[in-house]
C-alpha cells in the first residue's frame, strides 16, 4: 500500500497544538470530540497511514493530563438507536467505549445522560451505571436550545444541569454516535465552571473537513459523502474570512451555530475567545499529509463507496433519493464515475460473459481475479478462493474442496436447514478450508495468504448477505456491490 499521510508527525504536532490550546485557558479546557476516537476507518481509508485509532494514541501522549467523559442522549437510550458499523445499541457502546478507554490506561471520570426530561429507560439505565460503580450525570432539555440564550445562559438552563467533577487540566467529551449532545456538556460545564470561579475553556475536535486544503478537494468531498444522510454540507467559513482575511474550511452545522456560540461565551465570560469556527477547532491532519495524490485517489475511492453504499441502502427502502442524488452529485464534482473503480469494472465484463452474478477484487499489486456464481458456490465465496490461490501461487485448475465435500454441506444448510440457497457462503468456505488444511498443503498455504486481503477491493454485481459482507469487512476488504438483489 502507498502512503499518503504521516502518521508519526501528526502523533507530534496534534499533542502539541493541543497542550498549548490548554495553557491558553489556565484551568481546564473541555475538548469535544466530533467524530470517532478510535476505530475511524473513514480517516484511515482516505488519508492511506493513517491509522484507525490514531488519535487515541495522540491522546496517550497527553494521558497524564486528561480524563473522558463519555455522552449518550436519553432519547437514543429510550429508541434502542444502533450504531450501525457495530450493530450494538449506543447504551451498550458507551460501556464498550469505557473498557477500550480504561484497558489503554485512560482515565474515563463519568457518564453524562444529556435530554433528559424524566425517561424511564434513562433512570433505568443509570441505576444499571451506578450499580457498576460508574458516575452518572444528567443534563436537561432545555426549552428553545441553541437559540433562547437568555433562558440557556441562567439558573433556569445550563444551572439546572448536573456539575460534572472533573480532576484534570483536559476534559475529552465524547459519545457513541452524532446528536448526543457533546457540545452542550462542554457549554454546560462552562456555565458551572465560571460559576465556581474557574476559568475553562472550549475547544472542539473534528477530524472533517480538513479546514486548511481546498473546499473541493477530494477528501473533503469524501467527508460530504459520508455524511450524506446527516445533510453536512463543506462551506467556506465567512467568519473566518472576515476576521483573517484567509479561506478555511467547514460544515454548515459549525458555521450555522456560531453565533449563537458567540453570544453564549459573551454571556458566560463577557467575550468571545474565538472569532470563527474553525478557530475553535485544533485539527492538524492537513499538516500532515505527505503524499497528496495518493490521498486523493484514496478519497475518491471512498466516495465511490459511499455511493454504492447508498444505492445499496435504497435498494432495501433504508434511504430515499436525496441521499443517492447528493453523493452523484459529489461524484460530478470530482470528476469520476464507478468506472474508476476496477473492481467493479472488471466484476461487470465477467458477467457480460458469463450471464451470472460475478465478483472481482483488485489486490494490492494491482491484478484484478474475477469469479462467477455457480451450483457449488456464491460468487463471493469463489472470489476468496480464486484470489488466494494467486497469492498461493496455486494453479487456478486446483479444487481447494472437493465437490464431494461441498454437497453434504448443501444437503444439511437445504434439507435439515430448510436454508433456499445451497451454495456456500464465504464463511462456510474458509471452514471447509480450515478443517482440510490439517492434511491439505494447498488448503495450508491458503489460508496463510488471507491477511494479505487487508486494503484489497471487491465489488459484486449483486447485494451480498449480511454473512459475506460481514467476512469480507473482517477481512479488512473494501466491498461495493450493484444495488441487485440475489436470487435463490
Amino acid at each position: 500500500m502507498k502512503y499518503g499521510f504521516d502518521s508519526e508527525k501528526y502523533l507530534k504536532i496534534q499533542s502539541e497544538h493541543i497542550k498549548e490550546r490548554i495553557s491558553k485557558f489556565g484551568d481546564k479546557l473541555y475538548m469535544e470530540f466530533g467524530g470517532k476516537l478510535f476505530d475511524d476507518h473513514h480517516a484511515s481509508r482516505v488519508l492511506p497511514g493513517f491509522e484507525p485509532d490514531s488519535k487515541l494514541k495522540m491522546l496517550t501522549q497527553l494521558q497524564d493530563d486528561c480524563e473522558i467523559v463519555i455522552v449518550i442522549s436519553a432519547v437514543d437510550i429510550e429508541k434502542n438507536k444502533v450504531r450501525a458499523d457495530l450493530g450494538i445499541t449506543y447504551d451498550m457502546d458507551v460501556l464498550r467505549l469505557r473498557g477500550e478507554f480504561i484497558s489503554r490506561g485512560f482515565l474515563v471520570s463519568s457518564v453524562v445522560i444529556t435530554h433528559y426530561n424524566g425517561q424511564s429507560s434513562a433512570d433505568a439505565y443509570r441505576n444499571r451505571l451506578e450499580r457498576l460503580g460508574i458516575k452518572v450525570y444528567y443534563h436537561h432539555t432545555i426549552e428553545g436550545y441553541p437559540q433562547n440564550v437568555a433562558l440557556i445562559d441562567s439558573e433556569d438552563g445550563f444551572g439546572k444541569n448536573d456539575y460534572v467533577e472533573t480532576t484534570r487540566p483536559l476534559v475529552v467529551v465524547t459519545a457513541p454516535g452524532p446528536g448526543s449532545g457533546k457540545m452542550a456538556v462542554c457549554l454546560s460545564q462552562l456555565y458551572q465552571e465560571n460559576m465556581r470561579g474557574v476559568k475553562a475553556g472550549y475547544a472542539k475536535f473534528e477530524t472533517f473537513p480538513i479546514w486548511n486544503i481546498p473546499l473541493k478537494h477530494p477528501i473533503n468531498i469524501a467527508y460530504e459523502a459520508a455524511t450524506a444522510d446527516l445533510n453536512d454540507v463543506n462551506m467556506i467559513d465567512p467568519f473566518h474570512l472576515e476576521a483573517y482575511g484567509q479561506m478555511a474550511v467547514n460544515y454548515n452545522r459549525d458555521i450555522e451555530i456560531f453565533p449563537v456560540l458567540n453570544a453564549l461565551f459573551e454571556g458566560i465570560y463577557g467575550e468571545n475567545p474565538y472569532k470563527s469556527p474553525t478557530d475553535m477547532g485544533v485539527n492538524m491532519l492537513g499538516y500532515c499529509i505527505s503524499d497528496e495524490e495518493v490521498c486523493c485517489e484514496a478519497a475518491k475511492q471512498e466516495i465511490i463507496r459511499r455511493y454504492y453504499t447508498a444505492l445499496n441502502k435504497l435498494a432495501n427502502g433504508d434511504c430515499n433519493d436525496a441521499e443517492v442524488n447528493k453523493i452523484a452529485l459529489l461524484m460530478k464534482q470530482a470528476k469520476i464515475s464507478t468506472d474508476d473503480r476496477r473492481s467493479t469494472v472488471a466484476a461487470r465484463e465477467r458477467k457480460e460473459k458469463c450471464g451470472k452474478p460475478s465478483a472481482a477484487i483488485e489486490l494490492e499489486d494491482g491484478t484484478l481475479i474475477t469469479a462467477e456464481t455457480s451450483p457449488l458456490l456464491g460468487p463471493s465465496a469463489a472470489l476468496i478462493l480464486n484470489a488466494t490461490k494467486q497469492l498461493a501461487g496455486i494453479d487456478h485448475k486446483v479444487k481447494l474442496i472437493p465437490q464431494n465435500m461441498i454437497e453434504p454441506i448443501q444437503t444439511t444448510k437445504v434439507s435439515y436447514l430448510h436454508g433456499h440457497n445451497p451454495r456456500l457462503h464465504t464463511d462456510e468456505v474458509l471452514v471447509a478450508i480450515s478443517m482440510l488444511s490439517l492434511w491439505d498443503e494447498n488448503c495450508q498455504k491458503a489460508l496463510a495468504c488471507l491477511p494479505q486481503l487487508k486494503g484489497c477491493q471487491v465489488h459484486s454485481t449483486v447485494m451480498l448477505s449480511e454473512v459475506d459482507q460481514k467476512i469480507f469487512k473482517k477481512l479488512g476488504v473494501g466491498l461495493t456491490c450493484d444495488p441487485v438483489k440475489k436470487s435463490s
